[in-house]
């Protein structure tokens, strides 16, 4: 079974509170602190829904054993780089695994971690829990480069949360996420 676990999280988030004012038509400074956690919220909230990371992250891919392919399927792309691959032996010693034993395809969503040619995956015998670790960065480098569509989705969302602070009920009809914010969000959802 594999596990992804964040390692680092974004350093900044795809839409501003500034922005989101804006967007919300808010001009005092009394909702600060909740746009901006509304604004992580939505962020959060689109990545699960879309399979993506927006801005730079640092995840963990947990595997139990190497694959029976010639490639690893690295999760919540865009794929930046893979920062190490790690595995622990029946001994319980770790090793790490030279980066010239396989290759990085960013290109390709979600990105992946090839073989190299004429390499196997490593014959050792490896430890009964989660012995293989491969730590990569995923997401845009820069807040420009994510596509708009995705900051719109955070914005509608945000607005939605900021309008409604509770369960939104009409009679003994429940609403969901607004419709614009599910359509942006699975427009080209990444699927594992």
């Amino acid at each position: 079974m594999n596990e992804l676990i964040l390692g680092t999280g974004p350093t900044s988030e795809p839409v501003t509170t500034a922005e989101a004012k804006s967007h919300l038509r808010v001009d005092v400074s009394d909702d600060d602190t909740l746009i901006t956690a509304l604004i992580v919220a939505a962020r959060q909230a689109f990545e699960e829904i879309n399979g993506r990371s927006l801005y730079t992250t640092t995840w963990k891919l947990i595997l139990d054993e190497w694959p029976t392919c010639p490639y690893i399927v690295l999760p919540r792309p865009p794929l930046a780089a893979v920062t190490s691959v790690v595995y622990v032996d029946s001994d319980g010693d770790s090793q790490t695994w030279d980066a010239a034993n396989y290759v990085v395809e960013t290109l390709r969503t979600p990105g992946r971690l090839h073989l190299a040619e004429g390499v196997d995956w490593p014959s050792a015998s490896l430890r009964a829990a989660s012995p293989i670790t491969i730590t990569y960065v995923a997401g845009w480098a820069t807040v420009g480069a994510i596509p708009q569509r995705y900051k719109q989705a955070i914005l509608l969302l945000v607005g939605h949360w900021h309008e409604n602070r509770e369960t939104v009920a009409t009679g003994t009809i429940v609403a969901k996420y607004p419709m614009a914010f599910e359509s942006l969000a699975t427009l080209d959802r990444v699927w594992l």
